[in-house]
């Protein structure tokens, strides 16, 4: 018995360490996987839907024969005292009845035939699991949303890293060269001076940029659930991407695929529920029972269980709630209100889902019209560029030319990606207020 009731503890007790990850760099589609499966939000929300249904087996338990075996053993110093009258003078004596040495074995059992607590249990039982499923749902969507976001938010800052190093090469040639002409006499000492206080700050930028991946893919991984102890590396393709920006702006919203709103849907019909129990509540419960006891009696203990005397009865119980203190009128007057609150939850929440989707495709158009711009921007400040650098070599260009050629495309690639991940990621977000993000990984 011990080792039967210990070892489940002891087992369940024991840290289940987090696998690691898959090995080498990981796409979205496997960081939304292990999130599915590892992240402690959506463990836990599995948990509840197992709480939740071990509370309907322990509520529906009721309907089941009740069936209880008890013993009592006892010893009288003393046997009591009952007064009889004296069948010839009619006085009353006191008298002492009994054994000294009372044994009783007894099995009773008891069936529900009908009772409101557990007929509210049966009629709940489906929406309880009902509405822990919408939980887990609630927080898959949440858990893609939130991973898939911060996965575009690493990927923005390392193109934004990558960016600088191809600035930072672009401005160390650019300083050696200004540099030899200012010793050759061709030019003052401005050109390599303008060119060295650029350079500063691309290297700060990308000092900035290279700690925001650190910052941001540590992020990343407390969203999937996995420590931040050794940082994982991440796989792309940015054609993809850009293929992967569009979606249909033209879809109606049907506020009936959030699971937000179907959480309400799911509280109000169990509220219904609820209404019904104190409704009724008036209503008797009705069981049956049954007894049956073995009785062992002696003065001696040695002889105890020599004798046995059996009794046993079965019968049918009633009870019929009379007054309550009109407990039951004023339980169902609060659950009427309740049912009206959540009434009222249900229409914020339809308006809440009109407005988030409303924002939400606003965003994405915004966005999705710079990114537009932002790349045909790109290829006009490389073509600037790539111009104006040939003139600079040929010393047709001065070199503050060829400086506002390089900075306007560095702030062209900054933008574009820019955009090119906030569209992405207000796609994220149209797809979730529109019930639609998927999280099946």
């Amino acid at each position: 018995m011990a080792l039967l009731v210990c070892e489940p503890g002891r087992l369940w007790a024991q840290d289940r360490p987090t696998p690691p990850p898959p090995p080498g760099p990981l796409t979205l589609a496997q960081c939304l996987g292990y999130a599915l499966v590892y992240q402690p939000l959506v463990r836990q929300a599995r948990l509840d839907e197992g709480i939740a249904d071990a509370n309907n087996r322990v509520a529906l338990a009721a309907w089941l024969p009740q069936v209880t075996a008890s013993g009592t053993a006892q010893h009288y110093f003393g046997l009591p005292f009952t007064v009889f009258p004296d069948p010839t003078t009619g006085i009353s004596t006191p008298r002492q009845l009994g054994v000294k040495n009372v044994t009783t074995v007894g099995l009773a059992g008891t069936q529900v035939i009908y009772n409101n607590d557990v007929n509210l249990a049966a009629r709940q039982a489906r929406y309880n699991r009902l509405a822990a499923g919408q939980n887990t749902i609630f927080t898959k969507i949440g858990t893609v949303s939130d991973a898939s976001k911060a996965f575009y938010d690493v990927l923005l800052s390392q193109r934004q890293l990558a960016v600088f190093d191809e600035d930072i090469r672009r401005l160390q040639r650019n300083f050696t060269d200004a540099r030899n002409r200012f010793e050759a006499g061709i030019v003052d000492k401005t050109d390599y001076l303008q060119a060295e206080i650029s350079l500063n700050n691309s290297l700060a930028g990308r000092k900035q940029a290279l700690e925001a991946v650190r910052s941001k893919t540590s992020y990343l991984q407390q969203l999937i659930g996995l420590p931040a102890d050794r940082l994982i590396e991440l796989k792309y393709d940015t054609l993809q991407l850009e293929q992967e920006a569009v979606v249909d702006t033209l879809e109606h919203l049907d506020p009936a695929n959030r699971i937000e709103l179907q959480q309400v849907m799911t509280q109000k019909t169990l509220q219904g529920y609820n209404i019904n129990y104190y409704r009724y509540g008036f209503l008797p419960a009705f069981s049956a029972f049954g007894n049956y006891n073995a009785v062992y009696q002696n003065n001696l203990v040695s002889e105890q269980y020599q004798s046995r005397f059996p009794n046993s009865y079965t019968g049918v119980q009633l009870a019929l709630p009379l007054f309550t203190g009109f407990r039951r009128t004023q339980n169902l007057r609060r659950a009427h209100l309740l049912d009206q609150r959540i009434d009222q939850d249900l229409l914020g929440t339809r308006n809440q889902i009109t407005t988030e989707y409303a924002t939400a495709l606003a965003n994405y158009k915004g966005y999705y019209e710079a990114y537009v711009r932002g790349h045909r921007n790109l290829e006009l400040s490389k073509e600037v560029y790539k111009v104006i650098d040939i003139q600079y070599r040929a010393g047709i260009k001065a070199y503050l030319d060829l400086l506002v050629a390089q900075t306007t495309l560095r702030t062209s690639q900054l933008n574009y990606y820019s955009a090119l991940f906030q569209v992405l990621t207000s796609k994220v977000e149209l797809l979730r207020t529109q019930g639609t993000l998927p999280t099946n990984y």
